[in-house]
């Protein structure tokens, strides 16, 4: 009998090992069930024995009113706008100040003026601050008395900081200068082109290829010659040989009246 009761616990112990795990498995998978259904705020998926479910809150309160198409076209009409401004502005400072009423020509037509122009005062405004003074522009335009300067000689004179060549010409380097081959030259430009006047040449006395002053009188050429690298110019001012690579810059000037330059 000791034997049989023995058998019979060893038995009972033996099916209840199995048992015991299946029951906590069994326990944990409906505790992460439920803490899954718990934890699932706002999503679109259904758990498994649900009847429906969570539904996406609305938020179509916070969307735009407007299209996107008019969003990007009032951005784009704004940066264009605020740019063109801008170069105007730029512009007028650079150069020295515009001449009245010319300060918008730069802006595109069919503009709403009602945007552009509380932008456009303002960059009116620091556009005043940022112009030369009033004894800068003075100097814009400098006036020449001809009658000083003889045949056959150069008169260097400033404007706006650079130095101006201006050399009363003899017939003879005239017709030097238009005998010269324009095809065989670096940068072609007629004789004429560059002197409004045949007897007198007047040009920015900077070199072009790093901005030193040529002397006169020199080279190989009996114009300019720049020390700096071996530029040579000719009479006219053309670039024959060396490294520069166009000729000398011919400013903005006028003769208003005989033995009269205004340069600017």
């Amino acid at each position: 009998m000791a034997t049989l009761a023995t058998a019979s616990r060893l038995c009972l112990r033996a099916a209840a090992k199995p048992v015991a795990p299946a029951v906590r498995a069994l326990s944990t998978t409906a505790v992460r069930t439920d803490s899954a259904s718990a934890s699932g705020y706002s999503s679109p998926f259904k758990f498994q024995g649900e009847s429906k479910g969570s539904q996406i809150p609305d938020f179509g309160k916070y969307v735009s009113t407007g299209s996107e198409g008019k969003n990007k076209l009032y951005s784009y009409f704004m940066v264009g706008a605020l740019g063109a401004v801008s170069a105007a502005g730029a512009k007028s400072t650079v150069q020295g100040g515009l001449k009245s009423g010319s300060r918008l020509d730069v802006l595109p037509l069919g503009c709403n003026w009602s945007c552009i122009l509380p932008a456009g005062h303002r960059a009116w405004s620091i556009d005043g601050y940022m112009s030369a003074s009033a004894d800068v522009l003075a100097m814009a335009k400098v006036e020449v008395d001809l009658a000083s300067i003889p045949e056959g000689k150069n008169v260097i004179i400033k404007w706006r900081g650079k130095p101006v060549f201006i050399r009363h010409r003899t017939q003879d380097e005239i017709d030097q200068a238009n005998k010269v081959n324009i095809s065989s030259l670096r940068d072609p430009e007629e004789d004429s082109a560059r002197a409004r006047q045949p007897e007198w040449l007047v040009m920015l006395g900077v070199c072009t290829h790093l901005g030193c002053v040529p002397i006169g009188e020199a080279g190989d050429y009996g114009g300019w010659f720049c020390p700096c690298h071996g530029s040579h110019y000719d009479i006219s001012g053309r670039i024959r040989k060396g490294p520069a690579p166009l000729n000398l810059e011919i400013p903005e000037y006028d003769f208003p009246e005989e033995g009269k330059l205004i340069i600017g």
